[in-house]
């Protein structure tokens, strides 16, 4: 993906999914960018992790591909992710210590925190999908996310 520098904010849209075999257990993520109908596809995954972390570093993993400032809409399955920007989780989070409206520490911090870092410097839209529907990049990235989880086993397999 060509991302050159000029006077405007690309648009870029992202999609990703996260999965666990179990969970916690062996994850994998994937997400497809996608800039002027050129699609970017990347993957990867862990040995023990949650889904949850496997949703954050799905869009973690896609806004490090970004070179420059971007307006990014970011199309996601998973409600915590997708509900911690549109229902401002993550600033009442961050005012509160990082602890949740029950007082307890936000699982992810680490993840969140980096995230965050990672946002600044663009215009992000959160959108909510579906999964397991109809939403053809989403399942693309559900069946990435699941490829990842079978490679990692067939390692630990061979190991």
């Amino acid at each position: 993906m060509c991302l050159c520098y000029n006077q405007t904010m690309k648009k870029i849209q992202i999609y990703t999914d996260g999965a666990c075999s179990v969970n916690p257990g062996v994850g994998g993520w994937g997400a497809v960018l996608i800039f002027n109908n050129i699609q970017k596809k990347i993957s990867g995954g862990e040995e023990l992790t949650t889904n949850n972390r496997m949703e954050l570093m799905a869009v973690i993993s896609a806004l490090n591909v970004l070179k420059e400032p971007c307006s990014i809409e970011i199309f996601s399955d998973s409600a915590y992710v997708i509900n911690a920007f549109q229902k401002n989780w993550i600033y009442s989070w961050q005012i509160n210590n990082w602890q949740t409206a029950d007082k307890k520490p936000v699982s992810n911090k680490d993840l969140w925190e980096k995230l965050l870092v990672l946002l600044e410097p663009h215009k992000t839209t959160w959108n909510k999908v579906k999964g397991h529907s109809t939403n053809e990049l989403n399942n693309l990235c559900d069946e990435m996310a699941r490829t990842e989880v079978e490679k990692i086993k067939q390692i630990k397999q061979s190991n």
